[in-house]
C-alpha cells in the first residue's frame, strides 16, 4: 500500500506528477467542478471544471512549448484570480518551472519591486507571465515621458486606484530594476484554446523541479525552495491524511495563491483529494471578513475545509456583528485549520464562543505548522481530535526538552 492509496485505492492510478494528476481528473471527472472563483468576494462566481482547467493548461503549455520555453523559469505575476491557477498549471504542462510571486502594487512600487527583483535574480528567471493589465503597466513604466493624459483612463489604473501622476512618479523603481526589465514579459490572457491541439506531454517525472516557492522575506531576503513533483504529491498526501478529506468535502480559501499555504493547501490539495474549492481574493476578505464566513455558509451538504492564520479568526470575532451572525450557518465547517503564525489559545476560545450560536464547533479547529522549506505541511494531528493546549516550560525548550509546566508557574507559555 502506498501513501496515495486512500485517495486512489479503488483504481490502478498512481500519480507521479501533477500533470498526470490533473489529466486523470480531467479524463475521469471532466465536468466536475474544480474551482469556483468569487470575483467580488460575494456571489459573482466564475466556475472551472477539471476539463476546463486541463484545456486551458494545454493551450498555455503548447504556446510556451512553441516559444522554446521548456526548461526555463517563469515568474507568475497576476492579480488574485483564476488566471493565476491556469498559468501555474500551464507552466507545468510546458515543462517550465513556475516561480509564483507577489504582483506589483502600482501605488508602492519603490517598496514592492525590490522583493520581486530579488526573486527574479535568485530564480534566474527568463520569462514573466502576466495578464494584459499588468503588461500594460510594465510597458508604460518603460516609455515614461511619452505617456499622455489619455492613459489615466486605462482600466488597470482605475482597478489599482492609482492616479497617473503617482504612478509615473515611481517609474524609476522599475527602470532601475534591471532584472525585471530584462525579462521576456508575456500575457497569457488571449491565448486561444486551439493551441492545445499541438500540446505534447513534457519530459518530466517525479524528480523534475515543479516550481520554486519563495519564503515571505519578512525577516530577510526571500529564499527559494526547490519543490519536485514528488515533494508536492507526498506532502499533499500528508495533508489529506491530517484533514481527513472526503468525497463530500469542499474548500473555501481566501489565502494568497502566491503563498505556499494558498497555492499548495488551497489549490493543489483540493485537486489531489478530488473535492471542489471556492477561491476569493485576500483583499476581499480583509476589506470585509464576513465574506469568508458567508462563503462557508452558502455551501450546503458538504464538509467544509477552510482556514488561515490566527489573525483571520481574531479579525472575524472582532468585526462580525450580532446581526450578521444571525444569518451564518457554520455547523458544517469540519476543518478550521490555523497556521502560518502562532496559534493562540485565546483566539481559539474567542472565535469558538463567538460563533457557537452559528453552529461552529470548537473541535473543528486544526492547529498546524508548516514552512516552505518542508514543501508546506509539517505537523497537525488528525482532524477528529480537538485542539490540544499545554503549558510548557520555556527554559527547558532551550535545552531541547519538552516539560509540561504546573498551573501558575511563571515559566510557562
Amino acid at each position: 500500500m502506498t501513501i496515495h492509496s486512500k485517495v486512489f485505492g479503488g483504481t490502478n492510478f498512481e500519480p507521479t506528477t501533477l500533470v498526470e494528476l490533473l489529466r486523470w481528473r480531467a479524463t475521469n471527472f471532466a465536468n466536475s467542478r474544480a474551482y469556483t472563483y468569487l470575483q467580488d468576494g460575494e456571489e459573482n462566481e466564475l466556475l472551472m471544471t477539471y476539463a476546463d482547467l486541463d484545456r486551458r493548461a494545454r493551450a498555455i503549455g503548447a504556446w510556451l512549448q512553441s516559444l522554446g520555453a521548456a526548461g526555463e523559469r517563469a515568474l507568475l505575476i497576476y492579480p488574485p484570480g483564476i488566471e493565476y491557477v491556469v498559468a501555474f498549471f500551464g507552466c507545468l504542462y510546458a515543462g517550465v518551472t513556475a516561480v509564483p510571486a507577489y504582483p506589483p502594487d502600482p501605488t508602492r512600487l519603490n517598496r514592492t519591486l525590490p522583493r520581486l527583483q530579488a526573486i527574479a535574480q535568485d530564480a534566474q528567471a527568463s520569462l514573466a507571465l502576466t495578464n494584459d493589465s499588468i503588461l500594460s503597466m510594465i510597458k508604460i513604466m518603460r516609455i515614461g515621458s511619452k505617456v499622455t493624459d489619455s492613459l489615466e483612463k486605462m482600466p488597470f489604473l482605475k482597478k489599482f486606484g492609482s492616479s497617473l501622476s503617482s504612478f509615473i512618479s515611481q517609474r524609476a523603481a522599475i527602470v532601475n530594476a534591471k532584472d525585471l526589465s530584462d525579462l521576456n514579459w508575456l500575457s497569457t490572457e488571449d491565448i486561444k484554446n486551439g493551441y492545445g491541439k499541438d500540446w505534447k506531454h513534457p519530459e518530466i517525472d517525479k524528480d523534475t523541479l515543479a516550481f520554486l516557492q519563495y519564503t515571505s522575506g519578512s525577516t530577510g531576503i526571500p529564499r527559494g525552495v526547490m519543490l519536485s513533483h514528488e515533494n508536492l504529491l507526498y506532502n499533499l498526501a500528508l495533508i489529506n491524511e491530517g484533514f481527513g478529506s472526503r468525497p463530500d468535502s469542499e474548500g473555501v480559501i481566501w489565502l494568497p495563491i502566491y503563498h505556499d499555504m494558498g497555492l499548495i493547501g488551497g489549490v493543489m490539495q483540493p485537486l489531489y483529494a478530488g473535492f471542489p474549492c471556492a477561491l476569493m481574493s485576500p483583499v476581499d476578505f480583509l476589506q470585509h471578513p464576513l465574506r469568508w464566513l458567508n462563503a462557508i455558509s452558502r455551501v450546503r451538504n458538504k464538509q467544509i475545509i477552510s482556514g488561515g492564520p490566527n489573525f483571520a479568526y481574531d479579525l472575524c470575532a472582532r468585526k462580525v456583528t450580532p446581526e450578521q451572525k444571525e444569518k451564518l450557518r457554520l455547523e458544517h465547517w469540519k476543518v478550521a485549520f490555523s497556521g502560518a503564525e502562532p496559534v493562540r489559545p485565546e483566539t481559539i476560545d474567542r472565535f469558538s464562543e463567538t460563533f457557537k450560536p452559528c453552529g461552529f464547533k470548537r473541535e473543528a479547529f486544526y492547529p498546524c505548522y508548516g514552512l516552505a522549506e518542508a514543501t508546506l505541511f509539517v505537523s497537525g494531528g488528525y482532524n477528529a481530535d480537538p485542539p490540544i493546549i499545554l503549558n510548557i516550560k520555556k527554559s527547558e525548550l532551550k535545552n531541547n526538552c519538552f516539560v509540561e509546566a504546573l498551573p501558575g508557574e511563571d515559566d510557562s507559555q
